[in-house]
């Protein structure tokens, strides 16, 4: 078995993929995605972060964070977005034992991918990842269709075509998807 050791880079940039506890026919996350953003927001006044790309799925989510220079918090940023969505979702889903002698809700899985950046190219690819994903997934045929992405945000920038389709194997990243 590999071991693997984490990698806390104070001022890092960190590419995340992290997933719904049960991820079989929900669209939790893009039913409740203005609420996904309050949280996102609010997290975010209070422990600043750059959001470099983006895309929410029905039931996960990839992104790019860069942190402060000396920060390397991302775990309690994780955390707080997580609370704060939950707060906002009626009660309702599968609980198990162990979460509700913790109090937790059953949303979230307790833990998410993550994969520090280590240079341009890296961030590239795992850009290319993030907006390919709902293509990978069959929610849409181009990645332009899919309005849950900072795939938009770099259009407009004039960093991908419209028409951008991936032209190297982004979906054989070593990501937990």
């Amino acid at each position: 078995m590999r071991t693997y050791k984490r990698v806390w880079i104070p001022g890092g940039t960190y590419f995340f993929t992290v997933n719904l506890a049960q991820r079989r026919n929900t669209t939790l996350l893009i039913d409740h995605i203005a609420q996904l953003r309050a949280a996102f927001q609010l997290v975010r006044d209070a422990h600043p972060f750059v959001i470099d790309a983006m895309v929410v799925l029905p039931d996960h989510l990839h992104c790019i964070w860069r942190l402060p220079a000396g920060d390397d918090r991302f775990a309690t940023r994780w955390r707080m977005i997580k609370a704060r969505f939950s707060e906002t979702i009626a009660d309702g889903e599968r609980v198990s034992a162990s979460r509700q002698r913790r109090g937790e809700r059953g949303i979230w899985q307790r833990r998410y991918w993550e994969h520090a950046i280590r240079d341009e190219e890296d961030w590239r690819r795992h850009v290319d990842y993030i907006h390919y994903n709902p293509v990978k997934h069959g929610y849409v045929q181009h990645v332009a269709e899919w309005p849950y992405s900072s795939f938009h945000r770099f259009v407009k920038r004039g960093m991908y075509s419209e028409h951008w389709t991936a032209l190297s194997p982004v979906n054989e990243l070593d990501v937990t998807d």
